[in-house]
């Protein structure tokens, strides 16, 4: 990752994943089971899980492979860390480790390596990917999901274009600089794990919606997005008032998906699967 992106997620904003992780848990809840079904983490593995966050997918792992496996979380965020390590299960095989997975030195070899949407911010992915297959033993399986174009994901551009009535769009990435959406492209992500010589890539379409509110109604839906996300960065260092408007024209676009206390708003992803051969 770059520097700013480090920076990013040491500030303000992981502490809002912190504040929100129940919720957001609850969102990307159906990824991680899909995700879990993929790679399929059996007992005694060993298993690296790449962006881990708050940790629910790493504890997730952690009971899939049992008292005879272990699981190593990695992320750049130190909140997100601290957060995660405050709230793990007793007797659990897993550890963090603030770090990069760009560059971090692998201490042996692992079976599994899986990111949930943690693997789209590489600078450079290449390098990144390399990195990850020097730590997996040969026949070890790679899996992470990752987000498919933007227009296909109306969880997150339906209110983004609601903040856009009074606040000026984000910049446009290009193609391939690091982004939520970096990865939407399947050839892109064939090539670079190819140049990082993974073999038997395979890209699987998930198509699914998210409840932004998780149960919670529309309030919650609104608050999620206002903190976390497209949205948070468009406003970020926008006058109140201002904020106050995205509100309003957020909670009226996000109005049109409320179903009771749900908020569901379509999302599509790739599951992607690749080894090292």
């Amino acid at each position: 990752m770059t520097s700013a992106e480090i920076a990013y997620w040491n500030g303000p904003a992981g502490e809002k994943w912190v504040k929100r992780q129940v919720i957001w848990d609850r969102v990307l809840y159906p990824v991680a089971m899909a995700l879990l079904d993929l790679a399929a983490p059996q007992p005694g593995e060993r298993v690296v899980d790449v962006g881990c966050g708050c940790g629910a997918t790493s504890f997730m792992l952690a009971e899939r492979v049992g008292a005879s496996g272990r699981v190593l979380g990695l992320d750049v965020s130190a909140p997100m860390l601290a957060h995660a390590r405050r709230r793990q299960p007793a007797g659990l095989p897993l550890d963090f480790a603030l770090a990069d997975a760009t560059d971090y030195g692998f201490a042996e070899p692992t079976d599994l390596m899986v990111s949930r949407f943690g693997v789209m911010f590489f600078s450079d992915p290449v390098r990144a990917f390399t990195n990850l297959r020097s730590g997996l033993r040969p026949g070890g399986r790679l899996v992470f999901s990752c987000f498919r174009k933007p227009s296909e994901n109306p969880w997150t551009m339906v209110p983004l274009q609601a903040a856009y009535l009074h606040v000026p769009p984000l910049p446009k990435p290009g193609a391939e600089d690091p982004g939520p959406f970096s990865f939407a492209d399947p050839e892109r992500v064939r090539r670079i794990l190819s140049r990082a010589s993974f073999g038997n890539v395979r890209l699987t379409p998930l198509d699914l919606s998210f409840d932004l509110a998780a149960g919670e109604g529309l309030d919650a839906a609104v608050a999620s997005v206002l903190e976390i996300g497209s949205t948070s960065r468009a406003i970020e260092g926008a006058p109140t008032s201002v904020v106050e408007a995205v509100a309003s024209s957020v909670r009226e676009a996000l109005s049109a998906y409320q179903e009771g206390s749900n908020v569901l708003l379509p999302a599509a992803v790739w599951l992607v699967a690749a080894e090292n051969l």
